[in-house]
């Protein structure tokens, strides 16, 4: 893949609430990528801060920048209430939606993705059903997965799905060219690029995952480009531990991906 010169801030998301127990995944893994609705508009102010505006991808590619991208994975009910605040900064924000999981409990309906969109908000793909290993399956099992759940979002929305993000954050090269087969355009990994990467008809965005630790102050270093490096440096050597470990790795995902009963 060519890297192409467009500087982006890209920023990946889960859950925004205060009652994890109410929205997205139960799972014990799922905890710590969970913020406070106060925690988020911290981060919201340091960006703000920085005279950064949020904006779409479709408005960043190909532009020098730097830009500031704001993801949120999985489709949880909270995306709703996240995307209400995002629109009244006048900001735009990625909501990237497990189609398999619409209408189930804590998780976005019908109804409520198309509200999203309606605030102006990009509503793509997170796949069908959320392997949690991506680059672990066959190369047309990838490609149903894409095709699916942007059939089925196409069907929502009454429009194109032309972006997606990768689940459980493993890529390669078959993830990359599966999602340009679907007639993905734009395609969000969870490796800690600022520079997106060109592969052919689809544009590769790497990302910076936020967890709850993350505070505004050290948000405010990544808005400066500090801390990217190291962050890749650290991605990439718990990639090597995984390929080395192998069964190891498939048991600890088995383990923290477990979905846990949801309160009644």
């Amino acid at each position: 893949m060519t890297v192409l010169p467009t500087d982006v801030f890209a920023f990946m998301y889960h859950e925004v609430t205060d009652d994890p127990s109410t929205s997205g995944l139960q799972r014990p893994g799922a905890r710590p990528y969970t913020l406070s609705p106060a925690a988020f508009r911290g981060h919201l102010d340091a960006i703000a801060a920085r005279a950064f505006t949020p904006r779409l991808v479709g408005d960043a590619d190909g532009v020098p920048g730097p830009h500031v991208l704001l993801t949120f994975d999985d489709g949880g009910w909270s995306a709703l209430h996240t995307a209400e605040m995002l629109s009244t900064r006048g900001w735009r924000g990625h909501f990237f939606i497990v189609t398999a999981w619409i209408g189930r409990p804590g998780f976005l309906d019908e109804r409520s993705i198309r509200e999203i969109r309606a605030l102006g908000h990009l509503v793509g793909s997170h796949s069908h059903t959320h392997p949690d290993i991506f680059r672990a399956l066959l190369r047309r099992q990838m490609l149903a997965q894409w095709r699916r759940s942007r059939d089925v979002l196409a069907d929502v929305l009454g429009e194109p799905c032309v972006a997606a993000s990768v689940p459980g954050g493993d890529s390669s090269p078959d993830t990359f060219a599966t999602a340009e087969e679907a007639g993905v355009r734009w395609l969000f990994t969870s490796e800690p690029w600022r520079r997106p990467r060109d592969a052919g008809g689809c544009r590769v965005f790497g990302r910076l995952t936020i967890k709850a630790s993350v505070t505004p102050t050290k948000l405010a270093e990544y808005l400066r480009g500090r801390g990217w490096a190291r962050a890749l440096l650290v991605r990439r050597l718990k990639d090597v531990a995984r390929r080395g470990v192998g069964p190891l790795y498939r048991t600890y995902v088995r383990r923290t991906t477990r979905t846990e009963p949801r309160p009644v």
